[in-house]
């Protein structure tokens, strides 16, 4: 018999912001057993389920780690659900109406050679707690040696367009044309036939049969000038995509210039009335100046820290939500639209704010939205291949004494006006705008955001000090 907690930790996967995260060879057949059994079993006192939910991305080595938690699944006497590839969103939404947990075999946006496991309870996304429980569980378990032949499930696609559809006309998007970008995305088979529904001209683009790492924070050269390009050739109002599973979207508005998550954010939830927002630590300061919401609470950042401060949030106030600068939209409450009730999905999702988006935009377009928030623009880039231990090193230093920190970097003109360290390091600027540095939760990189009442100052910041800290 095998013990979960020792078979996790010798396969050396961790939890990062948002889900177990590691190499494709390190998610063994018995790793992901290990991890199913862990999770299961820490839930199974304070759950009454017979039914475990599972569905994946287009990552090359996902079925493999689906069939091996079904395996677990079934060795527990559970009925294993399988809805194939669909976002992590469709599959949460799913699994919380028949109250049941699930599992999505995921890496989101990190590169193929990397995949993960996101663990949902039948009430939702596992906490930072969870996390831990799973990772000491004592779990003993059979070694794998067959996998389970799973046959695929539509139910969480049909439910989740339809999740959608009911809140607006048929006729919404009627005049408007807008460009899906596929690449590999988990929900490219939905996407099309859901915006279809409500009245608009579909163009899809680029798509993959290769896995692609599309980071909605570090949108890659050749997608910015694709976005221009697509939007000058087709006379698009809006282009459409996600991260790899989903969860995150990817928006560009009618001149093919990517929005930022946050302002996505942003522009969702006033189009939806929300009085209460928990957003990380990363996101605009415009939130807060827009003087839109009644209360905007900042946490760490990572999905399960937003989601833990909903209850915080919920005792003060009717309508709660909260976004990421990477985009992923968290309903906290039900919320009524168009004299529909939307159902609570405290998880990231995609389609949301898009929709939100386009309503808004019914009359006027798109960057004409964006322009009349406050104008603080955002810009953020990664160091890739830069280990962790090495990125926390330089930033405990730089805690101690930030001045010469900015000074090591090349920015000497630069002062310091204070600094917050509730994720990373984030320094605060006397002529007001930011930076902020922090090591990636899911992989090995650094990476920094800027903030400025200028876009070509904020992109100076981290190129420059991107470049520079190198250095160090």
């Amino acid at each position: 018999m095998l013990i979960s907690s020792e078979v996790i930790k010798e396969s050396g996967v961790q939890f990062g912001t948002s889900g177990a995260r590691g190499l494709v060879e390190q998610f063994t057949d018995n790793a992901c057993a290990a991890f199913t059994y862990a999770f299961i079993t820490s839930i199974q006192s304070q759950f009454e389920f017979k039914q475990v939910a599972i569905a994946i991305d287009n990552r090359p080595s996902s079925p493999q780690m689906a069939q091996a938690c079904a395996i677990a699944l079934q060795q527990l006497g559970l009925k294993v659900i399988y809805y194939g590839v669909v976002p992590t969103p469709a599959l949460a939404y799913v699994a919380m109406q028949d109250n049941i947990p699930c599992i999505m075999v995921t890496g989101s946006h990190i590169p193929f050679d990397r995949n993960g496991l996101k663990f949902y309870r039948p009430d939702g996304e596992i906490s930072k707690a969870d996390e831990q429980t799973i990772l000491n569980a004592t779990a003993e378990f059979e070694a794998v040696t067959d996998l389970a032949e799973l046959v695929v499930n539509d139910k969480a696609a049909i439910q989740y367009i339809e999740r959608y559809t009911v809140l607006f006309d048929s006729e919404m998007l009627a005049g408007k044309r807008i460009g899906i970008y596929e690449h590999s995305s988990a929900g490219r088979d939905l996407y099309t036939p859901l915006f279809e529904a409500l009245g608009a001209e579909v163009i899809a683009l680029g798509r993959s049969d290769e896995f692609v790492p599309i980071d909605t924070e570090a949108v890659a050269e050749v997608d910015i000038n694709r976005a221009k390009q697509w939007s000058q050739q087709y006379g698009f109002d809006l282009i459409f995509s996600t991260d790899g599973d989903g969860d995150r979207p990817l928006v560009a508005d009618e001149q093919g210039n990517w929005l930022r998550g946050d302002v996505l954010g942003l522009l969702c939830a006033d189009a939806m009335n929300i009085e209460a927002l928990a957003v990380p630590v990363s996101c605009n300061t415009a939130i807060e100046s827009c003087n839109l919401f009644k209360y905007v609470s900042r946490t760490k950042i990572g999905s399960p820290y937003v989601i833990a401060e909903f209850e915080n949030l919920i005792k003060t106030y009717s309508s709660i939500a909260g976004f990421e600068a990477n985009g992923g939209f968290l309903l906290g409450s039900d919320v009524e639209i168009n004299g529909c009730l939307i159902k609570a999905l405290p998880t990231r999702d995609a389609v949301l704010p898009v929709l939100m988006l386009l309503s808004a935009a019914k009359q006027q377009s798109i960057s004409s939205l964006v322009n009349n928030l406050p104008q603080r623009f955002t810009f953020s880039d990664r160091i890739q291949s830069f280990a962790t231990e090495k990125s926390i090193a330089i930033l405990e230093k730089a805690k101690e004494s930030p001045q010469i920190f900015l000074d090591n970097l090349g920015f000497n003109n630069l002062k310091v006006e204070s600094m917050d360290v509730t994720d990373g390091l984030r320094i605060l600027l006397a002529d007001t705008s930011v930076l902020h540095f922090r090591p990636s939760g899911n992989a090995p990189e650094l990476r920094c955001y800027a903030e400025s009442s200028l876009m070509v100052k904020a992109e100076f910041l981290v190129n420059k000090a991107l470049k520079n800290i190198k250095m160090l």
